[in-house]
C-alpha cells in the first residue's frame, strides 16, 4: 500500500533535476520506488561563473521550470517536496532575489545548501551497501557543473566530506581558482595517505553517460584505464564530431570531457584504481533523507492548487 508520494528537485549549475517517488510500507520495512524523473538543461552556472549573476533569459527559463514542477507535483498528487539549490545559486549575486520571485509566483520554497550539506545529502543516497567491503574505505565523488564533492566512507559510515569549487562549467570558463586546485590536491594526498582507497563511487550525469558509452551495467566496476581511454578519445574529437560519433546532445558533449578529467585526477591522486557508477545523485539523497533520516521537517507540502499567479 502506498504511504505517500514525495518529490525532490536539485537546482544544479548545469541542469535542474526532478525526481518523484512513491513510498510504501512502514518503518523498518519502508521502501521507495521511482515514479518519474525529469532533467531540464537550464545552465545557471554558465552565467554565474563568468558574470556573477543569473541573466534575465535564464531567470525566465528557471521560472518556467519551477512552474512546470508545480504542475507535475499536482499531476502526481505529491504529499511532500524539497528543493535544494547548489553551487551556481550559492554564488549568484541575484540568487536570493530570484528565489524570492519564484516563491511569490509559485509558492515554492527553495533551500540554498552549502557544499558540505550537499555532500552529506549525497551520502544519504545509500549507494555503498553491497559495493564496498566493510573493512574498505571508498571515496564517493560527485562532479557537477560548479563543484565537486568528495566523501570518505567505510562500513556505511561517513568519515568526512569536503566540497571544492571545481566543476565542469567552471573549467570550461577557465575560472577555477589556482588555490582551489591546490586545496583539492592536498586533500587527495591526505586521503591517499590515511585511507588508501581502492575504488571511487562516482556520481553525476557525465559519469553516468560515460558508463553507458562503455556499455557498463549499473554497479559493474570500470577500471581507471578504461575511463582514461574514453577520455582521451573524447578530448581528441572536435565538438561536432564528438556529438555525432558518441550521440551526445549539445548539453553533454562539452561538459563530459572536463568531468572525466576531474574523476581521473581524483583517482590518480588518491590511488584508486577502479570506479563503481551506481547512477544516483542528489535527488536520490534528498528523497531518502526525507523518508528515512529525519528530513521530513525540512520538506514542504506542495502549493495549494491555485493557478492565478502561474502562467
Amino acid at each position: 500500500m502506498k504511504l505517500q508520494t514525495v518529490a525532490a528537485m536539485d537546482v544544479g549549475s548545469n541542469a535542474i533535476r526532478c525526481l518523484i517517488s512513491d513510498v510504501t510500507g512502514l518503518s523498518p520495512d519502508k521502501s521507495v520506488k521511482k515514479n518519474a524523473y525529469l532533467r531540464i538543461p537550464v545552465r545557471l552556472g554558465a552565467d554565474v561563473f563568468t558574470s556573477g549573476r543569473i541573466s534575465d533569459a535564464r531567470q525566465h527559463m528557471f521560472m518556467e521550470a519551477m512552474t512546470a514542477f508545480v504542475h507535475l507535483m499536482r499531476a502526481y498528487d505529491v504529499d511532500h517536496y524539497r528543493i535544494c539549490a547548489t553551487s551556481a545559486m550559492r554564488d549568484a549575486a541575484n540568487g536570493p532575489e530570484l528565489i524570492n520571485s519564484v516563491g511569490r509566483a509559485t509558492g515554492l520554497e527553495i533551500s540554498i545548501i552549502s557544499g558540505v550539506e550537499e555532500a552529506e545529502i549525497l551520502f544519504e543516497a545509500n549507494v555503498f551497501s553491497g559495493w564496498v567491503d566493510s573493512d574498505e574505505t571508498a571515496l564517493y565523488v560527485d562532479v557537477g557543473g560548479g563543484s565537486t564533492e568528495i566523501i570518505a566512507v567505510r562500513n556505511n559510515t561517513l568519515l568526512e566530506a569536503q566540497s571544492f569549487q571545481v566543476g565542469t562549467l567552471r573549467m570550461l570558463a577557465k575560472v577555477v581558482a589556482p588555490e582551489e586546485w591546490l586545496r583539492l590536491d592536498a586533500h587527495l594526498a591526505r586521503m591517499a595517505e590515511i585511507y588508501r582507497p581502492r575504488q571511487i563511487i562516482a556520481s553525476g550525469g557525465n559519469i553516468n553517460k560515460a558508463a553507458k558509452l562503455l556499455d557498463k551495467k549499473e554497479g559493474k566496476a570500470t577500471s581507471r584505464a578504461e575511463l582514461q581511454a574514453l577520455y582521451e578519445d573524447l578530448r581528441s574529437l572536435p565538438y561536432a564530431e564528438r556529438m555525432a560519433r558518441y550521440r551526445l546532445n549539445e548539453y553533454r558533449a562539452d561538459v563530459i570531457v572536463p568531468a572525466l578529467e576531474i574523476f581521473l585526477t581524483v583517482a590518480a591522486r588518491s590511488g584508486a584504481g577502479r570506479f563503481v557508477i551506481p547512477k544516483v545523485g542528489l535527488v536520490d539523497g534528498i528523497i531518502r533523507h526525507m523518508c528515512f533520516h529525519g528530513g521530513a521537517d525540512q520538506s514542504r507540502r506542495p502549493p495549494a492548487p491555485s493557478f492565478r499567479d502561474i502562467p
